[in-house]
This record gives structure tokens, sequence and C-alpha cells, in this order.
């Protein structure tokens, strides 16, 4: 999974292709409780999809330009287009669902 730690990062990595970025702090226990599941999903997405990690106490500027307001959330991009946002934990199955249906 890449960790986005500037506004370079994060233009590269959303820039192509589809990319889950979950918005994140390491005080929110929700967050950890979502990492594992990123980290499966980065296993099994490799070469296909980005999925990556942004904590919003290190960038809190981009997380502001883009309103989040609370976390997780993970917002899907295809070729640098927000295309779906979902706030709090999230199951496997429904992002890979969400991946899936881009994907195809």
């Amino acid at each position: 999974m890449n960790e986005i730690l500037s506004q370079q990062d994060f233009d590269t990595i959303i820039g192509k292709g589809v990319t889950l970025l979950d918005f994140n702090a390491p005080w929110c226990a929700p967050c950890r409780a979502q990492e594992p599941i990123l980290e499966k999903l980065a296993a099994e997405y490799k070469g296909k999809a980005s999925i990556a990690a942004m904590n919003i106490d290190k960038n809190n500027e981009i997380a502001g330009k883009l309103g989040i307001q609370s976390i997780p959330t993970l917002i899907v991009f295809k070729n640098g287009k927000e295309i779906q946002r979902l706030v709090g934990l999230q199951s496997k199955d429904i992002l890979a669902d969400i991946l899936d249906n881009l994907l195809n």
C-alpha cells in the first residue's frame, strides 16, 4: 500500500488508472481497523489498481481541499477524477465490488 506524503505523491498516484485512497489518522480506531482490509486489497489488486493511504494530520491541506470531515474516508479515483466517496469503516467485499466495477 502506498503512503501519500505530499501533493506530488497525491497527483502521481491518483493521476493514472484506478486508485482507492484512504484518509486516516493514527489515533482513529476505525482507521486502524480499516488498515488490514486495505493491505489485503493492495495485495489482491497489485498491478490492477493502486491502494493508498494519507494521514490527515500530516496532510491536512490536501484533506481540506477535498472536504474530508470524517475519518476514515475512502475516495475512489479513476484517471484523477473522483468516482466515489465512502465514509466510515468499509468491508473488503464492498471495496472489492467498487474496484471490480471500475476495472471491468
